[in-house]
Parts: structure tokens; sequence; C-alpha cells
């Protein structure tokens, strides 16, 4: 559903009594909110931002800097749509937030940090939000032996090509040992940063460069190990209107469906005690909470032990919604919170399937010396022999 600024959130904003159920999981007898956690102030909270929205739509209140602030002080994580009891609105609550974001660019109210992610998107030298030189994959695709056309396409995403290449490097290397047959694309950012913090006027061109990209190597299904992206593609698109008929998967999607049809068979082990944190972007967002642990569960000589928070409850990392650019300090407060629940499992090892994720579980746990080891399920993977199946 695209949320309609002049008619949808009137009627969809005033509905909300101001419960307190966004803010807080009665289950866990605390907060699952982490900005309202930080400020401990209405304003911080799911609630609080709807009255705000609610005030600017009817003009009692007027855009601010400050007011911006409050928006953008969210990790649009969704735990407020999990506890939300009003079913009539609780799955529109972040993009509503987005909207309002959106709003707030159009009048002059972006944050300064998160304008930055637009500036370097659209930046004809670099196409990323990192602010990196483009990179147009062919040097991958020579190393890894690639053809020019297949059938899938690896999405690489900005945050593994350009922050975390050892992600990147482990999902290429495993997808060559299991004999998919895909390729890279000159890809451009998904556009995922620029969503979140409202900055959505180049979106449907970086939308429709990226499918035309796709396209031109014949490539029919898309294979992403980010969970950014796998939203982006399979769900924002066609929000933003762009629509396409390639099928999108998860990493874990993949090579799940491998185990499961035989194709493939785990023949080492992996010795260690695992706890998994879920991605919002591909939980929360898209309720893929199954699937990566079926996989965990299959590795020979693992030991999965849970979080007392997970799946549909599971604590933020504090990474998303611009926050980690906007308040960096913050998001690895939030994170540390996190790594020490994973840390209480009795867990070595804290593994998630988002490289956003893994950068902010890691600078956390470096940070604190907190002494996990935090990799990605799909690095897990490459470290594993595999015998293929015919």
């Amino acid at each position: 559903m695209t949320i309609n600024v002049k008619q949808d959130w009137k009627d969809i904003v005033h509905r909300c009594f101001r419960c307190g159920y966004c803010k807080f999981t009665f289950e866990y007898s605390d907060f699952n909110c982490p900005s309202y956690k930080k400020h401990r102030f209405e304003t911080y909270s799911t609630g609080g931002r709807m009255w705000l929205i609610y005030g600017i739509i009817n003009g009692d209140l007027q855009w601010s800097q400050n007011l911006a602030n409050v928006l953008y002080s969210c990790s649009t994580c969704g735990n407020c749509m999990e506890n939300c009891r009003f079913d009539k609105f609780n799955g529109f609550l972040v993009d509503i937030i987005e909207a309002a974001r959106a709003e707030a660019v159009k009048n002059g109210f972006c944050p300064e940090k998160q304008k930055a992610l637009l500036e370097r998107t659209t930046n004809p030298e670099m196409f990323n939000p990192y602010g990196e030189p483009n990179s147009d994959n062919e040097e991958l695709k020579k190393k890894y032996n690639l053809p020019d056309k297949a059938e899938w396409v690896y999405f690489i995403g900005c945050t593994s090509n350009y922050r975390q290449k050892n992600l990147r490097d482990a999902t290429l290397r495993f997808l060559k040992k299991i004999n998919l047959d895909f390729t890279l694309i000159d890809e451009h950012c998904c556009t995922s940063p620029i969503i979140r913090t409202g900055q959505i006027e180049p979106v449907k061109e970086f939308m429709n460069y990226n499918i035309e990209k796709i396209k031109e190597v014949g490539a029919s299904k898309v294979i992403t190990s980010c969970a950014g992206c796998c939203r982006t593609l399979k769900v924002d698109f066609a929000k933003q209107g762009v629509n396409h008929d390639l099928e999108i998967y998860h990493t874990s999607e993949v090579v799940k469906r491998f185990l499961d049809e035989g194709k493939i068979t785990f023949t080492s082990e992996f010795n260690k005690t695992v706890t998994y944190h879920d991605p919002c972007h591909i939980g929360r967002h898209m309720g893929l909470y199954e699937e990566p642990r079926e996989v965990y569960k299959q590795i020979p000589g693992i030991k999965f032990v849970e979080m007392g928070r997970n799946r549909e409850n599971a604590w933020c990392c504090g990474a998303g919604g611009g926050v980690k650019i906007g308040y960096p300090e913050w998001a690895v407060e939030i994170s540390k919170e996190r790594v020490e629940e994973a840390k209480e499992t009795g867990a070595t090892v804290l593994s998630s399937t988002c490289p956003f994720c893994r950068t902010n579980l890691s600078d956390a746990n470096d940070e604190f010396n907190l002494g996990l080891e935090v990799i990605d399920l799909i690095e897990i993977l490459d470290q594993l022999e595999i015998k293929i199946n015919e």
C-alpha cells in the first residue's frame, strides 16, 4: 500500500490512541523501541510520532529541524508494528514515518548527516552511499570467471561491495561452489538508504537502471546477501510504482532450497555455538524468520542457541533508518545491548544475514570488548566442504 499524504495519513494516524504497546513488549517486560528506551519521552515513541504527524497534517504544528530530528531518530526497525494492537493500520507504521520524512525533505528539513547519503548516491562517480568510486564489478567477474549472460544475478549491494568485502567474496565463492548459474552487473545503489531517509526524488531512476542491467544479462532471478537490498528489490520497488517480473531471493532462501531438494550436502563441520540475530529488513519487514534458522541447524557440528528476544521481537542492531550515519554513537549503543544479549546465551559466534547488521554488531563488539566472533551465515557456509549431488 502506498500512503497518500493528504488523505490516508489523516484517516490512519488519528486512530492511534497511545496505548503504549508500540514501545513495550509485555512478554519480555522490556521496551521494544530503541528510540523510546533512549529518550524516555512519549514523542520518541511511534505513538508520539503519529501524533506529531497528525499535528503537521492539521496545521497545528509547523516543520522545524527539531521536529524533523524526532522523525529521524528512529531505526524503522518495525517492532512497533508487531506490538501495535490496532490491526487496521499497524502494518503501515514504518511506511508512515518514512513518508513523513519525505515530507520533511520536501520542506527542507532533512538532517545534514543524512543528506550525505543522497549526495554520494547521486554522484556520477559513486552511485553508492559510502562515497566510494563506483565499481562496475568487471574485475570481480574476471576473478570468478563469471559469464556475460546467466539465469541469476548476484546483486551485491553497497555495504558488501564497499565495506564488507569478506562477506561479498564469501558469497561469490559459495555461489560458484554450488554451481549456481549467475553473473554480476554494474549495479547502482538499490536506494534503500535514501528511501529510509525520505530522499526519494531519484529513486525510480535508480530502480529502473538496475532492472535494465539485470535484464541485459538475460537474468530472471536475483539473489542478494543484503537484507536491505532484498526488502527494497522485493517490496519497495512496487511501492514506488516500479514493477518488474524478476524473482527476488535472499541467500538463505536459495541455500535452504538447495538443501531441501538434495542438491547439496555439507560434508564438514562447524564446531561452534552460534546464535542468530534477525535483521529487521528480512524479519519484521518480510517475515523471513525460519529459512535462515533451518540452514544454520543443518550445518554439521553446530550448536544453535536462541537469544531471549528473537524473530518478530528481536532487538534491532541499531544501524537502520539512517541512524548509523545520523547518530553513530547511539547506533552502537543499541547494538551493544544486542551483543550482550547474544553473549548471555553462551554462544561464541553471533551471526546474522545482513552486511549492515554485521557492521554495527561488529562495531559494538569491538568497542566494548565483548569477545564474540561476529560473522554472516554465508561466511560460515563458505568455510564448509560441500558435496554437489547430481
